[in-house]
């Protein structure tokens, strides 16, 4: 017979917080880390790895991000178009010049569970090349890295 039993968090019990974050000067794995952590929920006594448990958290000044070493020439992301040779590779710092806030938004979503439960996670970063955002209704805390 047990004597404890295992608690549930059922998806109304969740209560889900605004975090923001300044990317400026940060690194980019030890950020996207954090904020992956925040966004599934591992800073509560409440995580399960099967629930969505986690806080929102919102990034500013994304185009600010700092990288260690030569990675800025070195690091490639690729796509493929779906047709012979359709390869296309961009360095990060052309990345970082076109479209700031997707080098965030792909070194998180790598850091998350894969499925319909990370693209839940996902849909609760918010990230912002500049130093606004229209989420101030929220009332955010500031995440001190």
């Amino acid at each position: 017979m047990a004597l404890y039993k295992t608690y549930v968090t059922k998806p109304l019990e969740v209560e889900r917080k605004w975090w923001v974050v300044d990317a400026k000067g940060q690194t980019l794995g030890r950020l996207s880390t954090r904020i992956a952590t925040i966004l599934r929920g591992k800073h509560k006594p409440t995580f399960a790895p099967n629930h969505d448990v986690g806080d929102f958290v919102i990034v500013v000044n994304a185009d600010k991000v700092a990288v260690t070493g030569n990675k800025m020439l070195d690091k490639h992301y690729y796509r493929h178009s779906g047709y012979k040779g359709g390869i296309t590779d961009t360095t990060l710092k052309e990345m970082l010049e076109k479209h700031p806030t997707r080098v965030i938004e792909i070194a998180v979503k790598g850091m998350l569970p894969d499925g319909a439960l990370g693209h839940q996670m996902l849909g609760k970063l918010k990230v912002y090349a500049g130093e606004t955002h229209p989420h101030e209704a929220q009332k955010p805390e500031t995440l001190t890295l």
